[in-house]
């Protein structure tokens, strides 16, 4: 059995270019860039820093990037009130244009925003952390706006507010308001028309009930395809179709809080969870999901820093508040070297390009580890211009460039 991560590859549409990231997770929604040609060694050369600018707001979004401007969401101070998303350029960090989407900045704990924009057609689609899906054109405009309580009933498993990065696909746009009646919903994405709604059904014991802190993936297992989410009872996955719940996966959720985004493997799903939880590999046959091994939290455990998978291997940050570096063998759940103690401190958020990974912990440090199953490779460290405060953002690479968001500032350094 084959497992890799080019068949996500075709999940994922954008009229963007390939070297762009339009999305949560990249243009394939793997967490991996496709550019070649980057620094290898940071020991022998760091990456230089280019800009550092001021006007993304408070938050702990990462950005997406299409046609040369970056988006990101973020809580405005007293001058420009509320939640919303900025607009930048990515040759000089220049501010194009701020709109809010909220009249107040929501109140939850840890505040700030979670939501990374999707870009398709002109249009941007975001989730404010107060629960809301919002539309607009890529000039800041706002095209329209749906409330996850009003419309839907929508509710969070806790209380950090919603962290949801919406999906696009083809004519519609899918997100998770968590609400008993409408848990997952596929929008009309031109008009915020409801073409379906999903009604939950059995989860499991374990976790809580409403919407998690993760993003929704695409299977297309047994030929049918279907959006998988992690939600605070665990992983669920609903036919796109319809919105018909089609399985559920209990072992996986704790009662604090689910985060990671589920790595998609063919016809099969990875699923993580800190807080002393845990990690499985399911099977999907288009209807059902079976577990095929779970791994105890001592083995490992990924926080909210994300999972990549690279030629059927997982690599990602191991512990509850922890980043050690780790790399373990999808096929057999077999751990290929670490837990290792990282160049940072704290949760370790993720991506991949040219064969190796850059590490981006809490604590501000970002590394470079070649991704490989041999042994744990550090190809070097640095700490960036600015760090304020827990860098949670997830790194993204463009266009032969690494972006970094620290709450109001965004850093460019030249890969």
């Amino acid at each position: 059995m084959k497992y890799t991560s080019l068949a996500a590859l075709i999940l994922f549409t954008s009229p963007a270019t390939a070297k762009d990231w339009p999305q949560w997770r990249g243009p394939a929604g793997t967490g991996i860039s496709s550019e070649t040609g980057v620094i290898r060694d940071w020991n022998k050369q760091k990456p230089k820093l280019l800009w550092n600018t001021e006007g993304s707001g408070k938050g702990f979004s990462s950005i997406s990037i299409a046609e040369g401007v970056i988006y990101t969401s973020g809580n405005y101070n007293d001058k420009i009130k509320g939640q919303g998303v900025s607009a930048f350029s990515a040759k000089d960090g220049k501010l194009l244009w701020q709109t809010p989407i909220t009249k107040l900045p929501p109140k939850h704990g840890y505040g700030g925003a979670r939501s990374v924009p999707a870009i398709d057609d002109g249009h941007l689609y975001v989730t404010s952390s107060d629960g809301a899906i919002v539309c607009l054109t890529t000039q800041g405009k706002i095209v329209w706006s749906k409330s996850f309580k009003d419309e839907w009933g929508g509710k969070m498993m806790s209380g950090w507010g919603f962290s949801e990065s919406p999906l696009v696909d083809g004519d519609r746009v899918v997100c998770t308001p968590g609400g008993k009646n409408a848990f997952m919903v596929s929008l009309d994405k031109k008009t915020g028309a409801t073409k379906w709604k999903t009604k939950i059904g059995k989860t499991g014991k374990k976790g809580k009930d409403g919407a998690g802190y993760s993003s929704i993936a695409i299977s297309n297992a047994g030929r049918v395809k279907q959006y998988v989410q992690m939600t605070g009872r665990g992983v669920i996955g609903v036919r796109a179709k319809d919105g018909k719940h089609l399985w559920s996966y209990n072992s996986v959720a704790n009662s604090t809080a689910n985060i990671p985004t589920p790595v998609i493997a063919g016809n099969h799903v990875f699923c993580s969870t800190g807080y002393g939880t845990g990690s499985a590999l399911l099977k999907l046959d288009g209807k059902t999901a079976e577990e095929l091994y779970f791994l105890k939290p001592k083995v490992l455990q990924n926080h909210h820093g994300g999972m990549i998978l690279i030629d059927g291997h997982i690599y990602c940050g191991h512990k509850h508040n922890g980043g050690d570096p780790i790399c373990v063998e999808l096929k057999t759940g077999e751990v290929k070297w670490g837990p290792v103690k990282g160049a940072g401190n704290g949760s370790a958020a993720v991506t991949a390009v040219d064969g190796h990974l850059i590490y981006r912990y809490q604590s501000g440090h970002i590394a470079l580890i070649k991704a490989t199953p041999t042994a744990y490779e550090l190809k070097g460290s640095f700490m960036p211009t600015y760090q304020e405060a827990q860098s949670w953002a997830h790194p993204v690479v463009s266009n032969g460039k690494l972006y970094l968001r620290e709450q109001n500032r965004l850093m460019c350094y030249e890969l």
